[in-house]
């Protein structure tokens, strides 16, 4: 949600928008704003836009609509791919015609080395997503934790997960060793899991990705294969990426980055709220900003 470009948002509202199109999406993309509009606020002028809770739903809905097209918005990390890949597996076994994905998936490790080197970091360590290394397995965090000398612990999202995580990293910076510890033992073995690796390999190829308020990150992202680019929304429907600046008041880039807090933007909590956001931070329950203006004004001066 944080990560996805205006431009790919922008495109998911013109798809949207056409009357012979069903648009499916999770639900916390559809009040993510783009240049202009939202998937709710064109869901409001009437656009058919459905909330799923799984990829896989889309295909009852294209068997269902056999006279429309059906386009899912294909977003989020190593951890949602898979239930993509998983869909277009089946899309392609069953022949269907009037089914396509709007892609924009990220993958972390690049997104780790792109922060790693730039100057104006200030991360010192990493907690990486269990999530995501219940899927990848942490074999490329090894060379990134030697490579720039960062602590990375593997964390579940228990309370009491987060807190030895976050444990775990200091406990490496104060001893000044640099290594990937796996506190989420539970769920994330090394290698990971490699059905679902595979699955990845055969519909997925990398590709560089912008990330929203970063910028450009070198192969950080998802396309379609030859063999399942069939089903690539954008060139069904012709539409070309044309580069979007964010509003001039969002600093969500340097939110994300960890160079500025939220407070440290203008608009914070006043032109910007959860009701009314300028940037994808502010929108996502998870999202740095909307943490931030649930929970500072509790904080002790």
């Amino acid at each position: 949600v944080c990560v996805t470009p205006i431009e790919k948002i922008d495109n998911a509202l013109i798809i949207a928008s056409k009357k012979n199109v069903i648009f499916t999406s999770f639900g916390d993309m559809l009040r993510v704003p783009g240049s202009k509009k939202s998937l709710l606020s064109v869901k409001a002028d009437g656009a058919d836009i459905r909330m799923v809770y799984s990829p896989l739903d889309t295909i009852k809905i294209a068997q269902e609509n056999p006279d429309k097209q059906i386009v899912f918005f294909a977003v989020g990390f190593e951890t949602t791919a898979p239930l993509t890949a998983m869909t277009l597996l089946t899309a392609k076994k069953l022949k269907l015609n009037n089914f396509s994905v709007l892609i924009s998936h990220v993958l972390v490790p690049p997104a780790i080395e792109a922060l790693q080197r730039n100057p104006a970091t200030r991360v010192q360590g990493y907690l990486a997503a269990g999530h995501v290394c219940t899927v990848t397995g942490y074999e490329d965090y090894l060379t990134l934790a030697n490579k720039y000398k960062t602590p990375i612990v593997v964390t579940g999202f228990e309370p009491v997960d987060i807190l030895e995580g976050i444990y775990k990293v200091v406990k490496q910076l104060e001893e000044e060793r640099y290594e990937v510890e796996n506190q989420y033992s539970r769920a994330v073995t090394e290698k990971g899991n490699e059905s679902a690796q595979a699955a990845l390999r055969r519909v997925f190829r990398r590709s560089n990705q912008k990330w929203r308020g970063i910028g450009e990150i070198k192969n950080s992202g998802f396309t379609l294969s030859d063999e399942y680019s069939q089903f690539d929304a954008e060139a069904m429907f012709s539409l070309e990426s044309k580069s979007v600046v964010e509003h001039e008041d969002c600093i969500s880039g340097q939110i994300l980055q960890g160079i500025k807090k939220p407070s440290a933007c203008t608009s914070f909590g006043t032109s910007c709220t959860p009701q009314s956001p300028k940037g994808a931070t502010m929108v996502s329950n998870e999202g740095a900003c909307s943490a931030y203006y649930t929970y500072k004004k509790k904080e002790t001066v």
